[in-house]
């Protein structure tokens, strides 16, 4: 027997991030939950459901592509190694979180985040 997951199941988790997602930040490291944003966070930017595209995966299931955010003002100096995505207002929630190209930010001056993808395979 074939095994099939639905566009509309895979969407489900894609939908959730582009509901809540409202701030992208560039990272010094993965935190582990919500409130360890804020020891690792280099730099900010507000994001809304304008920021995101849904489509086919690469190479099967979904994608939700997150769009590039230019010129974010970079708060504190250090190493990006991680993107992270979530929902300040009201809930205070981490969405998702990816690594990055390592790259030395220094504070007062600006980053670029290029867009990426987060996909959800079609199981195999």
């Amino acid at each position: 027997m074939a095994k099939a997951t639905p566009d509309a199941v895979l969407d489900a988790p894609a939908d959730y991030i582009i509901a809540r997602a409202d701030k992208l930040y560039i990272c010094s490291g993965q935190p582990a939950n919500y409130a360890g944003i804020a020891a690792v966070a280099l730099a900010d930017v507000a994001i809304d459901s304008g920021d995101f595209t849904k489509a086919n995966g690469d190479t099967s299931g979904r994608k939700v592509t997150v769009g590039q955010q230019s010129n974010i003002p970079i708060d504190s100096s250090g190493t990006a190694t991680h993107v992270v995505l979530a929902k300040d207002a009201s809930t205070s929630e981490l969405l998702q979180v990816t690594t990055c190209t390592s790259q030395a930010l220094t504070a007062g001056g600006t980053v670029t985040c290029p867009a990426y993808d987060i996909e959800f395979a079609d199981p195999s």
